[in-house]
């Protein structure tokens, strides 16, 4: 997401380096780049226009600020425009008496069964206890496929065995919900391939009915522009409360992240990150600037750590860490709750592209196989082995990498990083060893 934009607004800043002053030369070039890289992500014609407009006005009317650079005047501006387009964060909303009912409206194919899942997830990792329905009848085995996906997610389904009629559907799901104490009510619509009056005229009923806390577009933001006139369409007809954007995690080129909001009047809500049911964040705005100017996204990096660490076991690390006692085996328990905060490339793209950081490897050829073979290789070891390396001669070693499915040179190089390791923990001194490491993640191990 945002690769190739963060790509060349880096190169146009690195452009103003060195230059003593930002004059209005230098401004005018630079401009002249970040709207280049904007049409080419993708992002609305007039929306680029006005954002720079605006940058312009700003960065020649100020006064020149003495303790910054010329590019960071502009990244400094470009930062605050940005953020200033997308808004503030937008929360969900929600009715003063449950259960609360979030349509999901979308064209066919954007994804809004998978992302009616991902948000009953969602809401139940956050207190709440959603209940699925989806009212397409048109669509074979639609309903099935709710059905299956929320079983994978695993939240509750209403199927509506027996019911034909979208509003009759609906008005069931609600009786259900009340029965059931769940609290919020995700309606999964019918979509069609194009936005037709027969689909307008269906889901104006069901909001007329079931009077939405939210009417959620999901929008795939793989086709970029055309799901911003989409998104104009439905929220000209129905009122969207938000947006969805799914699939922001492929070959998206940004530019309906940028320009959807501006243009529809409704503000991203959520966003898609990967296909698993988990992949489902909240949009804020200042952080996806943070990415965009390759700042990363440190505290999204924070929250997926929280949720996928265990405090129990990161406690009795802390303890091992403290007396030196980390073992082969307490490095594997490390890498499965790495790899339970999500693809390795995702982890590398929260972190910054500027600073100390810049030099990290951070392009699309990051091995996720790496993890897998490294478990395998302790999963091949004895527990003795495994609590005490040493015992790990050449014999060993060429059991182990049998056992694996690695090479012998594999297992040398697990050794000799791990040995590395706890030769840094011990540096790093008993005290802060367990609060460093943590916060700095497996180091080059996972590299």
């Amino acid at each position: 997401m945002f690769e190739a934009l963060t790509e060349k607004l880096q190169r146009t800043f690195k452009n103003l380096r060195g230059q003593g002053k930002l004059s209005e030369e230098h401004l005018r070039g630079a401009l002249a780049q970040i709207r280049e890289a904007l049409l080419e992500a993708d992002v609305n014609v007039e929306v680029a226009d006005t954002l720079l407009a605006r940058i312009g006005e700003k960065a020649l009317g100020q006064e020149v600020l003495l303790q910054l650079s010329p590019d960071q005047q502009v990244v400094k501006i470009v930062r605050d425009e940005l953020t200033a387009l997308l808004g503030q964060p937008a929360r969900p909303n929600f009715a003063s008496r449950p259960p609360s009912v979030w349509l999901l409206v979308g064209l066919q194919g954007s994804g809004k069964t998978t992302t009616a899942g991902k948000l009953a997830r969602w809401l139940g990792r956050n207190g709440h206890r959603p209940l699925v329905v989806s009212t397409d009848v048109y669509r074979p085995a639609a309903r099935e496929q709710l059905v299956q996906v929320a079983r994978a997610a695993g939240v509750r389904c209403f199927a509506a065995e027996g019911l034909q009629q979208p509003l009759e559907i609906a008005r069931a799901a609600l009786r259900e919900a009340r029965l059931s104490a769940s609290d919020v009510v995700l309606v999964d619509t019918a979509g069609r391939l194009h936005i037709d009056d027969a689909l307008m005229d269906e889901l104006a009923q069901l909001k007329r009915e079931l009077q939405p806390a939210e009417i959620l577009f999901i929008a795939d933001a793989m086709i970029g522009q055309d799901a911003v006139r989409s998104a104009s369409e439905f929220h000209r007809r129905l009122g969207l409360t938000g947006v969805v954007l799914t699939k922001l995690d492929g070959d998206a080129r940004g530019g309906a992240a940028l320009s959807i909001g501006k243009v529809t009047g409704a503000p991203i809500k959520f966003i898609g990150v990967g296909e698993k049911y988990d992949a489902l964040e909240p949009f804020y705005p200042d952080r996806i600037v943070s990415r965009i100017l390759g700042m990363g996204d440190v505290l999204t990096l924070i929250e997926k750590a929280e949720q996928a660490v265990d405090q129990k076991k990161a406690a009795e690390l802390e303890r091992k860490l403290r007396r030196d006692e980390f073992t082969l085996e307490d490095f594997r328990d490390q890498l499965r709750q790495l790899r339970k905060m999500g693809p390795l490339e995702q982890l590398v793209g929260l972190l910054p592209k500027v600073g100390p950081l810049a030099q990290l490897p951070r392009d699309a050829q990051v091995d996720e196989q790496r993890l897998k073979r490294v478990e395998a290789i302790i999963n091949s070891m004895t527990p003795e082995e495994r609590a005490d390396h040493t015992l790990i001669d050449g014999r060993r070693r060429r059991r182990i990498a049998r056992g694996s499915g690695t090479s012998v040179q594999e297992v040398n190089q697990l050794l000799r990083q791990y040995a590395e390791m706890r030769r840094l923990i011990r540096q790093m001194g008993k005290a802060g060893a367990a609060s460093k490491l943590r916060r700095l993640g497996l180091g080059k191990l996972t590299g």
